[in-house]
């Protein structure tokens, strides 16, 4: 792959993206574990009236992410759970782009995070980690090492398999 020191920009495509809304069994922890892990800063938080959070909003990267506790009555109502009452599985991953994928993973390692695969150069032209988070959540980060047309996209599929 190309040099990491010369890296491209987040594609455009990824700049604008939908937010995702996560629940877990416990909030509060998990903003601490965002913190410590991926830098994450936490940029408003409204507590359940019975207890818990009923909304977080948080930063990676630059980009939002919202969560809450799933145990609250309100979440309970609406059907929100989480993946540790899913038998520790789920159907979501969190890809986020950041300028250096080997620290992030370093830090999310030492914060508890569990490392699924280590920072790789791949063939779409981005080094990427994948890690489950404590709250059983899984997390994509990317730093993004060169833009690569379609046609040598597919050549490098190939190649790969």
């Amino acid at each position: 792959m190309s040099d990491p020191t010369a890296r491209a920009e987040v594609p455009d495509r990824y700049r604008r993206a939908v937010v995702p809304h996560i629940m877990v069994d416990d909030a509060a922890a998990a903003v601490d574990f965002y913190r410590r892990a991926f830098g994450a800063r936490e940029d408003f938080r409204i507590d359940a009236p019975g207890g818990g959070v009923l909304h977080a909003e948080i930063s990676v990267a630059g980009s939002v992410l919202m969560l809450g506790d799933a145990g609250t009555e309100e979440a309970e109502a609406a059907s929100f759970v989480s993946p540790a009452s899913l038998g520790g599985g789920t159907s979501v991953t969190l890809h986020v782009f950041v300028p250096d994928v080997d620290a992030l993973a370093e830090r999310a390692e030492a914060a508890g995070a569990q490392i699924l695969q280590p920072p790789t150069d791949m063939f779409h032209g981005d080094r990427t980690v994948v890690l489950r988070d404590p709250s059983g959540h899984l997390w994509v980060f990317l730093t993004h090492l060169e833009d690569i047309p379609e046609e040598e996209l597919r050549r490098r599929l190939a190649a790969s398999s």
